[in-house]
């Protein structure tokens, strides 16, 4: 007899991430259909319009869901989680609780054992012969020991115990800064007292790099995390009558660092011998659909998702040019990089029609109130963002009249965020959480034209009745069907570097910004000839600059000048237009 197929979408929430993964169930076999990973999601701290709108980005048509959050703890808790499922997924029967639980039931099923897991916060679950008993997991505030919320505070304390006794810049507190794009300790202060857990946590890869380094003091504070979740599996195993426990260690700090499961399990050891430690590979989402099912089904390997075939990007090409490029001298290394250049002259003179319409159809939307916003990862998100952050100074306007969105979040500007491009969903939720609308513009950037993040938003946007442009280096997809408003191709060929994307093609995609974004201001009338008199005069330099402005386009001398600009708080255009007559 044929039995009947049904989609099972398990959902995990943390404080790191939202997981999900979407199975067919037949016969009591799970089928891996799709998977993906979204913005964080914890009961507590994040807002229910906030789940909504990360939820709305997962497979809809589904028979059951499993939705398993940090800070779901209650039974009214799991009431109110279960009414907010059924407004994303009205038909579907239901399943919530918090994700210690569906970290338990990806690691054993329906058995006995003790659930270690050190993620952003932490938590110890444990059942046996039907006993369950917990530990940890009280957040942040009161909680969260040995966590990675936990560990990188301690190694903040550190740094700045560290300067008030030895009054020294370690290298520890160098690196943090840079993480950080800070500049000294006192900002570090002030970025602390604001920061929510997620961005204290994000820290604490630093932590282990340290202590693989070989940091002793930050070794004392691994050392003193693992110590705390081995005092707490041990109390939870007394209390289960649990002599000789299996002990499953889940959570990204177990998962990709092996120095604090070295240290887990040499505490463990000391407190109870017996038992026996290991990582947990299987992904907690895994365990909601198994609860979502209501049974521990025998499992088939998950089917792997057909890889799609990959054509070579013009970009990703080998340059015959600089086959020899590790034997070249610093000088003729020079003189190959400079000629190289010549290759992003042409590919913005072969974009000129199209970038001239890029720069009319920015205009337009900025004209009707619209905004521009710049998508990218990696290097094409860093120049997204860098040429928005630059329009407020440049031209007096609104931060938020161009903005940057880069996968990966703000992190990534500093460091790469493994797989953040390759999330469509994530790209298409960014879209819809910064608020894009019918009137704006956006310009997504892909050197290969093909990143998912990039074309996930520019999909959203385009539902949302946005106008759409493509930014991409590749002209193999140039010929293919545009589905965007406009496609700006710059082929700059392949990189003397094979696939280095912040060579010709970061250059290039640099200059082209430059055109969209200078184009339009133009357009809308923020600068007279060729001098930018809309910029903010917020430092002396840029006082200097304003006060040649003027002098330039009133003949006045220096001190009248610097009088009218005063006058008009430093604004070029006020001093312009409101001449002599402010008091």
């Amino acid at each position: 007899m044929e039995h009947a197929v049904e989609r099972i979408l398990g959902i995990e929430g943390g404080g790191t991430k939202t997981s999900w993964m979407l199975f067919a169930a037949r016969g009591g076999k799970l089928q891996l259909l799709d998977e993906g990973s979204l913005a964080p999601t914890n009961f507590r701290l994040t807002s229910r319009a906030r789940i909504l709108e990360i939820w709305r980005e997962m497979p809809r048509a589904v028979e059951r869901v499993g939705a398993f959050l940090a800070g779901c703890g209650t039974p009214a808790d799991r009431a109110e989680l279960a009414k907010l499922c059924a407004e994303v997924w009205p038909g579907a029967a239901i399943v919530t609780g918090s994700d210690r639980e569906s970290g338990f039931a990806s690691a054993f099923g329906e058995g006995d054992g003790i659930a270690v897991n050190a993620g952003t916060g932490s938590s110890i679950t444990g059942r046996h012969d039907g006993c369950v008993e917990r530990a940890g997991g009280w957040g942040h505030v009161l909680g969260d020991a040995g966590g990675g919320y936990d560990l990188s505070l301690e190694m903040l304390r550190f740094v700045l115990r560290d300067y008030d006794l030895h009054r020294r810049g370690s290298e520890l507190a160098q690196e943090v800064l840079r993480a950080l794009g800070l500049n000294d300790l006192n900002e570090l202060v002030r970025w602390a007292q604001t920061a929510g857990k997620m961005e204290i946590a994000m820290l604490a890869p630093l932590v282990f790099a340290a202590g693989t380094a070989g940091h002793t003091e930050v070794n004392d504070i691994l050392r003193a995390g693992a110590r705390v979740l081995a005092e707490y599996t041990c109390a939870v195993a007394d209390r289960l009558e649990f002599r000789a426990p299996p002990v499953a260690l889940l959570g990204g700090l177990f998962r990709g660092h092996s120095i604090y499961v070295a240290a887990y399990r040499r505490e463990l050891a000391e407190l109870l011998p017996t038992a026996n430690a290991f990582v947990m590979e299987k992904p907690s989402a895994l365990g909601a659909a198994w609860l979502a099912l209501g049974q521990r089904p025998p499992l088939t390997s998950p089917v792997e998702k057909q890889a799609p075939e990959i054509a070579v990007a013009a970009t990703e090409e080998i340059n015959l040019r600089s086959l020899d490029l590790e034997n070249l001298s610093p000088r003729e290394l020079v003189d190959l990089f400079v000629a190289e250049e010549e290759f992003v002259q042409e590919a913005l003179r072969a974009a000129a029609e199209q970038l001239a319409e890029g720069v009319s159809l920015v205009a337009t939307a900025l004209k009707n109130n619209g905004r521009l916003f710049y998508v990218g990862a990696g290097t094409s998100g860093r120049l997204g963002v860098l040429d928005a952050s630059e329009i407020p100074p440049t031209f007096g306007a609104a931060p938020e009249l161009v903005q940057g969105i880069i996968a990966g979040g703000v992190g990534a500007l500093h460091r790469s965020i493994e797989g953040a491009e390759d999330d469509a969903h994530a790209g298409a939720l960014a879209i819809v959480e910064r608020g894009v609308r019918a009137n704006d513009v956006v310009c997504g950037i892909s050197a290969s034209g093909r990143t998912p993040f990039v074309l996930g938003a520019l999909r959203r946007a385009r539902e949302c009745g946005a106008r759409t442009l493509l930014l991409t280096c590749n002209p193999a997809d140039a010929s293919s069907p545009n589905e965007f408003d406009l496609r700006i191709v710059l082929p700059t060929g392949p990189e003397l570097l094979a696939g280095s994307t912040r060579l010709k093609a970061g250059t290039a995609t640099k200059v082209a910004l430059n055109i969209l974004s200078t184009g339009a201001m133009v357009q809308l009338g923020r600068v007279r000839g060729n001098l930018m008199v809309e910029l903010s005069a917020t430092n002396e330099k840029l006082r200097a600059r304003a006060v040649r402005l003027l002098m330039q386009l009133t003949g006045c001398d220096v001190e009248t000048a610097r009088a009218r600009l005063a006058r008009h708080g430093w604004n070029v255009r006020a001093a312009l237009d409101g001449g002599d007559t402010a008091g």
